[in-house]
């Protein structure tokens, strides 16, 4: 399937613009090949070469950039190479529950995969910046530009950028590679396994806003709406004289009519050093977002030097107020929402987890057509596009967490997830974790959700949290500190956690665990056929 939008290149052509910042979809034009997670000699003597000795030295790998992959296989990204195995008869639940494909553990001759990639910078860019983003690889994927070591992304649901400058070559061609591991799972459900997301390649000049360097937020007081508008900048000049830049942004109609412009801000950045300018923009009747009119405007930011836009980025807005009351719910610009929500996984039949954007936004049409007006992103951060489509076509969503963890990774993990997402006005609740049995209700995870917390309102104090604990009546743990109580099913024993904690909201996270057989409207013991009207569920 083709994407929804097929962007080869982005540029952006302003008057008196000197140095185009650029987007490039890097996702044509890869090789790939298996390796071996137990056998070196299969995997293209990863473990036995020194490849770690000095910057740079590789050779007798695949990380080599003079390795041979002609006779790799020819892929394009988004891209899953474990739909595409053969089902595998197990009893193991590991099999099982990832769709019955041989991967993981198990199945080390298929957990595995290389990913290379040549490209060639034309070298009047050599006084710009490159970074290297990948949107998701799962899992534990260990990335190279030249034989340089660029660094380990163990996450398999959040993506990483790497800043490539220093390894470029302008006089021949760049080869990435990438060596991705997905022997050790992360979930109990169908995970996938290969670069499943979009990868792009990024230039933009030295004194610039950083990646996810715009975070916008709003309020909305007597007909009259406020955006606020932080912009992160960076210098990465190698002199000692500081930049004297001018910042200052705007906000557009969906049209691209300007509707509101800051002041020109004057400051100055040292080399190597980065600071946050923060601006207010008055909306006149502003055109709120909701469910029924997902209403977007774009908001701008801009960098000048010397007269001339020097870089800028624009993302997508929505101006909306979110309520959690505790006695009545939910409210969306001051209006009652029930919500009537679901919990999807990132897979499709047929695609496994490599989704064409297309399709993210014929399941969000399909879900809204069906009557749904929230999606939970079970049980890890979603793809970017999925967030996309529920801005463009309203959907409230739950952000979550993979983990219920504060180490340095984890921490790490949930602060790219919150800057990357922050500004997209269908997310209303982040979620820190889901259903952690073993320190839910006890002080670890306690002291673990009040860093998480203290982390979400650092980096996005306009919204609040969740958890979605599979406990009943039991205020222990993570539900002494979460802000608002998550169920898991145990639906008895609400009322009564409600009745003894009056002051604390409660959603469902996650409620139907409906055991049915569609189409079957009564108990079929033999065929172990059960009725399809939602009266038989476990716990």
């Amino acid at each position: 399937m083709k994407r929804l939008l097929v962007v080869a290149l982005t540029l952006l052509f302003i008057s008196g613009y000197s140095q185009s910042r650029k987007k490039t979809d890097f996702d044509a034009d890869w090789k790939f090949s298996f390796g071996h997670a137990a056998d070196a000699s299969k995997d293209f003597n990863y473990s036995i070469a020194n490849s770690f000795a000095k910057s740079g030295k590789s050779e007798k790998t695949a990380i080599d950039p003079k390795f041979d992959d002609q006779l790799w296989s020819s892929v394009t990204l988004p891209h899953d190479w474990a739909v595409a195995l053969p089902f595998e008869k197990s009893p193991n639940f590991d099999v099982m529950s990832h769709g019955y494909k041989p991967v993981g553990g198990l199945f080390p001759q298929n957990s595995v995969g290389w990913y290379r990639k040549h490209f060639s910078i034309n070298p009047a860019d050599s006084g710009q910046r490159f970074t290297i983003q990948f949107d998701g690889i799962f899992r534990d994927a260990k990335i190279w530009c030249n034989g340089f070591y660029l660094g380990n992304n163990e996450s398999g649901y959040v993506g990483v950028t790497y800043d490539i400058t220093d390894y470029i070559s302008y006089k021949k061609e760049n080869v990435l590679v990438v060596r991705v591991d997905a022997s050790q799972y992360e979930g109990w459900f169908y995970e996938g396994a290969g670069i499943y997301r979009h990868v792009w390649l990024n230039q933009f000049p030295n004194v610039h806003i950083e990646e996810h360097g715009i975070f916008a937020s709003s309020f909305v007081r007597d007909d009259q709406g406020f955006i606020t508008v932080s912009t992160t900048l960076a210098n990465k000049n190698l002199g000692e004289e500081p930049a004297e830049i001018l910042v200052f942004c705007y906000v557009t109609d969906r049209n691209g009519k300007k509707i509101a412009e800051s002041a020109q801000n004057k400051i100055e950045i040292s080399p190597q050093q980065s600071r946050t300018e923060t601006q207010l923009l008055p909306i006149s009747n502003p055109h709120l977002w909701s469910l029924e009119d997902p209403y977007l405007y774009k908001v701008v930011a801009v960098i000048k030097s010397g007269g001339q836009i020097i870089d800028m980025q624009k993302i997508r807005f929505g101006i909306r107020t979110i309520t959690i009351d505790a006695a009545q719910g939910l409210f969306l610009n001051d209006k009652h929402v029930k919500l009537q929500g679901v919990n999807c996984h990132q897979d499709h039949a047929g695609v496994g987890s490599a989704i064409p954007d297309r399709l993210q936004y014929y399941r969000v049409a399909l879900l809204k057509e069906m009557g749904v007006n929230s999606y939970r992103a079970s049980h890890n951060a979603p793809t970017p596009e999925l967030l996309d489509a529920c801005d463009s076509l309203g959907l409230l969503v739950i952000d979550e967490q993979r983990l219920l963890n504060s180490s340095p990774e984890y921490l790490d993990q949930f602060e790219r997830l919150i800057k990357r997402d922050r500004n997209h006005p269908s997310v209303f609740l982040w979620s820190i974790g889901n259903e952690e049995q073993g320190i839910q209700y006890n002080s670890f995870g306690k002291r673990i959700a009040q860093t998480l917390l203290a982390k979400q309102l650092e980096l996005d104090p306009g919204r609040t949290s969740t958890y979605a604990a599979d406990l009943g009546n039991v205020f222990n743990g993570v539900n002494e500190v979460i802000p608002v109580r998550g169920f898991n099913y145990r639906i008895n024993s609400i009322d009564d956690y409600h009745r003894d904690h009056p002051g604390q909201p409660t959603v469902g996270t996650e409620m139907g665990s409906t055991v049915t057989t569609r189409s079957i409207y009564k108990v079929d013991s033999v065929n172990a056929y059960v009725p399809d009207q939602d009266i038989t569920y476990p716990w």
